[in-house]
């Protein structure tokens, strides 16, 4: 395999030294906009003055107008921060030659345009698409958190960027370990999330101050990036090097002792190396006693210019982050119950989480001509978590709750290698947006289990705790005890080891028939190999495979599961301003555990259908896009209640193809910046995830002490919304900053972030329905609400947040067990010094 991967790699290469432009045959005026160094300008506005018609450049300063009478046309060109340059350029039967335009601005400078605002990105090329395609030419809905709403909302943490993402919510801060997201009903867990297009791992909570951009591609992207699940891929655009001295130190302070320092350091080593380096320091407690937290980061990086046409950029981070975990309020008698404080801390007193997370990147980027690019990733991650505590809190109806201990530790490597080839070429009149890749993965985790001292435990338990006050624990316990501060011996028990081995290939091409009608069509093939797991035994020094075996001990081996994913869409611009689109794309999930016959568990492969409009309106200032989708697993694996002689199967590893799953929903974003100063975000979602074929209700007989004892099983209840997923989210920011007059600089700001209802709990069985039973937790919907202000003058500017001004109470929920209230009121406030030499 690795061969093979290595041949893709090279024929790649080869394709890419292919001269292909094919530009000059092209109908109608087309050119190209760059800076006088060379570099192409990207969102260029390029107008035809006779016929007012205008478009944009795309991300190699290219342009096309099509269908033009002959005649003399005089065009005038544009961009950001630079006066009009303007050319006259003759038809002649439907062709004219191709404008190479040389704006009076070198590359640097052009680094030294600031985005300020809410722009929209219709017009803009998204990073995470790979083509160079951009959003409005792409059938799938996108989304981009820019850094000036980071700023803005003095984002901390991936989650407080991701609230202003639409069908994107946190399903929970799980015991404050991870954020773990849903979209469109599907878990994001740790595959989907992306760093500078490398997979990256988001344990111990994503640091964002390196953050320049948080890019997010809704539905499926098997076919860009394998196996990941449905509901969205995130891809954190971290910022870059600079060829001009400047910076950025800043304090942030807050309510619960937050303290955070930062410093941004930027400028050139030489005229073809620059440097980047970020750090921070950031110590806080918490709304909940005992919770405190440390975290350090760090985050250099180097860009090496090796010539005009290819660059090369190193990028390094680490952080260490230390905290006290914490499972929130827990449950009573299966409910939820507002009765516990919201302070109340249930976790052992010696309880503690300590990660440190590495990521490492090389990227190159080559541009072979106008026409054709090329860009190669190295990347590696590495993650190490070492945890001790007390886990689930669930009370029963008198807020009695056992405490057991939970001693872990892991570590987890991996690497990422890929190559992705862009171009375009005509044939005849029809344009071709093409992008070739191949990419690897290889991962590398080790778990260590332990065994806990439990000479001092009381009927199996560490202790016992009274949730609604724990200092009164003692006197409602029958025993008499109190609550343990000891904390128990922990042995190392055993270590196991997991491989996973992933290789993919994908072609994709944008084929533009019109200038109003395009298609994009692609597949990917993926490869994926796990071989069985390893344990080793501390005691006995031994190893041994883990393997599923049956009564005759029959392995099922490595697992392996092979995949084609393709995708199809049409996209119709009416206008420039446009984008109508459709789409098909699937993308699999592996399965773990095997069929009745211990062969490995295939694959399920998930339809996904989405439809939608992408608009922007007032010249680009504001966007308004809708978005329509559906995804069905028609062979969603279950455990196989009934075995083929009538017996049942208590082997939760044996499973079938019985069950079917959708979810279905709307999307709606708007942004934009509607006045000089005046930025507005918004956003809403409806999702509906459900069971829609389950297993039916059954039945076995067994004998117990030589009785007939008749058992039911079943499947799931369908047509119910599933635990995690939330039915309605919005969003919406407006930021207003005064550009003149006596109080210029003065920034003022609303955010409001609506979650709806959602389930917590089990989801149900048909019995448990069947038989007046409920598992379900309904908890209900909240609102919160923050104010902002703030002043810059010159380098200094100070922005202060008030959040959750109203003290909305409500709890962010994993499953059945970590019930995490959501902070109070609260304040914070950054403090900043820019400087810069030009």
């Amino acid at each position: 395999m690795k061969r093979t991967f290595l041949g893709l790699v090279l024929s790649l290469g080869l394709v890419g030294a292919i001269h292909l432009d094919a530009s000059a045959q092209s109908k109608g005026i087309h050119g190209r906009v760059k800076t006088k160094d060379g570099a192409p300008i990207e969102s260029a506005t390029v107008t035809i003055v006779s016929l007012g018609r205008s478009t944009s450049t795309s991300g190699d300063g290219s342009f096309h107008f099509s269908n033009l009478p002959d005649g003399t046309y005089t065009i005038r060109i544009k961009s950001i921060g630079n006066g009009a340059e303007e050319r006259t350029i003759e038809v002649k039967n439907g062709k004219a030659t191709a404008i190479n335009v040389s704006l009076n601005i070198s590359e640097s400078q052009l680094e030294q345009v600031e985005v300020v605002g809410y722009n929209s990105h219709n017009s803009k090329t998204v990073n995470v698409g790979k083509a160079g395609i951009i959003d409005r030419d792409l059938p799938q809905s996108v989304q981009i958190i820019n850094e000036q709403v980071i700023a803005d909302q003095q984002v901390n943490r991936l989650s407080d960027a991701l609230k202003n993402a639409n069908g994107v919510a946190m399903g929970a801060n799980r015991g404050g370990v991870n954020e773990n997201f849903y979209a469109r009903g599907y878990s994001l867990g740790g595959n989907n999330i992306f760093k500078n297009g490398a997979r990256t791992n988001n344990g111990g909570s994503i640091e964002a101050s390196t953050l320049e951009s948080v890019e997010i591609l809704k539905g499926s992207s098997a076919l860009l990036y394998g196996g990941v699940s449905g509901g969205a891929v995130v891809n954190l655009v971290t910022k870059k090097p600079k060829f001009y001295y400047g910076g950025e130190a800043s304090m942030r302070v807050g309510s619960y002792d937050f303290y955070k320092p930062t410093v941004d350091v930027y400028g050139p080593i030489s005229n073809k190396v620059a440097f980047r380096v970020i750090g921070t320091y950031e110590k806080a407690g918490s709304f909940r006693d005992q919770v405190t937290s440390k975290r350090t980061y760090v985050n250099p990086s180097v860009l090496y210019k090796i010539s005009d046409k290819t660059d090369l950029n190193f990028t390094f981070d680490y952080l260490k982050s230390d905290f006290t975990p914490d499972f929130g309020m827990g449950t009573v008698d299966g409910k939820l119950n507002n009765e516990v404080g919201r302070n109340t801390f249930m976790n052992v007193p010696f309880a503690f989480n300590r990660t440190n997370t590495s990521n490492g990147q090389i990227n190159l980027n080559h541009k072979f001509n106008d026409s054709w690019n090329l860009n190669a990733i190295a990347s590696y991650q590495t993650y190490d978590r070492d945890y001790y505590g007390s886990d689930r809190i669930q009370a029963n109806k008198n807020g009695i709750a056992p405490r057991s201990l939970t001693r872990s530790k892991s570590n987890e490597f991996t690497a990422n290698q890929q190559l992705n080839l862009t171009g375009t070429v005509k044939t005849g009149s029809i344009k071709h947006k093409i992008l070739v890749g191949a990419d690897a993965d290889q991962s590398h985790s080790n778990a260590y289990a332990y065994k806990i001292d439990a000479s001092k435990n009381v009927g199996g338990v560490y202790d016992s705790i009274y949730v609604f006050n724990p200092s009164q624990t003692a006197q409602h316990l029958a025993s008499g005890n109190g609550l343990r501060t000891d904390m128990p011996q922990a042995d190392l028990l055993t270590k196991t080891t997991t491989d996973i081995f992933r290789y993919g290939a994908f072609f994709q091409d944008l084929i533009e028939v019109t200038e109003q009608f395009k298609v994009l069509a692609g597949v990917r093939y993926t490869y994926q190999r796990t071989p069985n797991s390893e344990k080793y035994t501390y005691a006995t020094n031994q190893s041994e495979e883990i393997i599923n075996l049956d009564g005759q001990k029959n392995p099922i081996g490595a697992k392996v599961d092979k995949a084609w994913s393709p995708k199809f869409g049409l996209i119709y611009q009416p206008i420039r301003s446009s984008s109508v689109y459709v789409t098909y794309a699937n993308n699999f999930t592996s399965n773990s555990g095997y069929d009745v016959n211990y062969q490995p568990l295939a694959p399920s492969i998930i339809d996904q259908y989405e439809a939608g409009v992408k608009n922007d309106f007032f010249n680009g200032r504001l966007s308004a896009n809708v978005a329509w989708y559906r995804i069905n697993n028609n062979r969603f694996a279950q455990q196989l209640l009934v075995l083929p002689d009538g017996t049942s199967n208590s082997d939760a590893n044996m499973k079938e193809f019985s069950g079917k799953t959708a979810s279905s929903g709307l999307e709606v974003d708007v942004t934009g910046t509607l006045l000089p100063g005046l930025n507005v975000i918004a956003g809403y979602s409806y999702n509906y995830m459900r069971y829609t074929e389950t297993n039916p209700i059954s039945s076995y007989t067994t004998i117990v002490d030589g009785k007939e004892k008749v058992t039911e099983i079943s499947g799931n209840e369908e047509n119910v919304r599933l635990v995690g997923t939330t039915a309605h989210t919005a969003n919406g920011t407006v930021f207003y900053t005064i550009q003149n007059g006596a109080v210029k600089g003065l920034k003022l700001g609303f955010s409001a972030f609506y979650t709806g209802r959602r389930n917590a709990g089990w989801n149900n069985t048909k019995i448990n329905v069947r038989d007046g039973l409920n598992r379900l937790i309904s908890v209900s919907p909240f609102t919160t609400i923050d104010f902002s202000a703030g002043y810059a003058y010159k380098n200094w500017s100070i922005l202060g947040k008030l959040s959750n001004i109203t003290n909305a109470f409500n709890y962010y929920i994993h499953e059945n067990y970590s019930v995490n209230p959501i902070p109070p009121r609260s304040f914070m406030a950054t403090l900043a010094y820019k400087f810069e030499k030009r």
